[in-house]
């Protein structure tokens, strides 16, 4: 039986509180500064200072501004590493806003596809209601991007630049959503009035027309077919002509994207390691590649992101990246703040505890560039932010080897690089299915 709150124990608490002269020091200064600044640990910031043993050259970080497009960026941000090496382009971009746009537009159809079949469900079912509540939205996973890739090519920015609804998505997202909702009750009107394959498929070629003219209006119509030119480090100009999405991927990048695969570290008691899982009603492009993950324990895991930094490859990467970490000065570490200690509360929890509870998932994904090895183990890692150059040390992060195991979800590597057995398992078509709700389907 509920009890209420009573005045008795008001009482008592209050007087616990007024009792404590570290708490009513710790209230002056919580309410001045706030929580965290209030609770700044400076070791942290002697603890990762940004050298690295394995240090990549990177070059200026991009920023994706007021957009959720991380995940996006991170990889574009892989390829023009080697690009930017192998043709010897200082500061080069590719397309971001190229690939949002047919990101949404695959989106939309990818809704579509799963409103209609689950046009028979309760609409206050949990599946429709995930559906509904976030038709579509600016993140994703590299398996999503790839998907993208694989159809649609890739082009330097200069032929697709930003425009204000790439950089700024909150508008954009708003009527999508409105737009996506509307045309849902239709489809499932449709369906329940035992409407034909053919007027079903008709209704929704109108609704993706529709789709296509929002996006152009907001973002630019993409490429077919364009020219590129620019000048190398030494002065020298190049140019080519005639190059279409596609060619320019297979002649400036070239990288075969079936060889990479997407790595987990997801501790709980539902993910056996050294399986491989998928989630469903994940994904954007229908029929494209499908989002799969290899869950290896967190010493595999560093050791394979360890693997690839050390043959000069960076790494894409996914982490929750607001957990104990300072944005201005670009430090990740466990102990950032003393919150503990400040609040004089146990907020503790271990990394399976923080996923089972919803305390913890993937929000953001970033690029490993460089990692701090001492006796070959790692003690820090540098990490490439796509936040532009205010933040961090020019745009990069310091990210302690304590944080990574506790708050990083997800790597990308070749598949080179894992041993024999888990290339085995990898190569197999047994694929654990997970809820749609699961935190291993967040989007970065």
């Amino acid at each position: 039986m509920s009890k209420t709150i009573s005045k008795e124990q008001i009482k008592k608490f209050n007087q616990h509180f007024q009792s404590s002269q570290q708490l009513l020091n710790a209230q002056n200064a919580v309410m001045k500064n706030g929580i965290l600044a209030a609770s700044s640990n400076q070791q942290a910031l002697i603890d990762n200072t940004p050298v690295f043993s394995i240090d990549l050259d990177t070059g200026k970080v991009a920023n994706q501004k007021q957009s959720g497009r991380c995940w996006m960026f991170a990889a574009l941000n892989t390829f023009r590493h080697t690009i930017q090496h192998d043709f010897n382009i200082k500061n080069f971009e590719l397309s971001q806003n190229y690939t949002f746009f047919w990101d949404k537009f695959e989106k939309a159809n990818y809704f579509y596809e799963n409103i209609i079949n689950t046009s028979n469900d309760d609409l206050n079912s949990r599946k429709v209601a995930f559906l509904l509540q976030t038709p579509q939205q600016d993140g994703g996973q590299w398996d999503m991007l790839v998907a993208i890739i694989q159809k649609y090519g890739i082009v330097p920015k200069s032929v697709m630049p930003e425009s204000f609804n790439s950089s700024m998505s909150r508008e954009l997202n708003t009527y999508l959503d409105k737009k996506l909702r509307k045309d849902a009750i239709i489809l499932r009107d449709l369906v329940a009035e035992n409407a034909s394959e053919s007027k079903i498929a008709e209704t929704k070629e109108k609704m993706l027309s529709d789709i296509y003219q929002l996006l152009c209006l907001t973002l630019g119509t993409p490429p077919t077919e364009f020219d590129f030119s620019f000048r190398d480090k030494d002065d020298n100009f190049h140019a080519y002509e005639n190059l279409t999405p596609q060619s320019f991927y297979d002649q400036f990048i070239g990288a075969d994207l079936s060889e990479y695969v997407s790595i987990i570290n997801a501790p709980t008691a539902d993910k056996p390691y050294n399986e491989v899982y998928t989630v469903e009603m994940l994904g954007n492009v229908v029929g494209g590649k499908e989002v799969r993950h290899l869950n290896v324990d967190i010493k595999t895991f560093k050791d394979l992101a360890i693997a690839q930094l050390k043959a000069g490859e960076a790494v894409w990467y996914g982490c929750d990246v607001g957990q104990s970490s300072t944005r201005d000065s670009g430090i990740m570490a466990t102990n950032a703040y003393n919150i503990d200690a400040v609040l004089d509360m146990d907020f503790q929890m271990s990394k399976a505890e923080r996923l089972d509870y919803g305390e913890s998932l993937m929000t953001h994904a970033m690029v490993l560039t460089g990692v701090n090895l001492v006796n070959e183990q790692p003690t820090k890692w540098k990490v490439e932010n796509s936040w532009g150059d205010k933040v961090g040390t020019k745009g990069y992060f310091v990210m302690s080897d304590e944080w990574l195991d506790e708050y990083t979800y997800q790597i990308v590597v070749n598949k080179k690089y894992l041993p024999k057995e888990l290339q085995e398992v990898v190569a197999k078509d047994n694929v654990t299915m997970l809820d749609p709700w699961d935190p291993m389907g967040a989007l970065a």
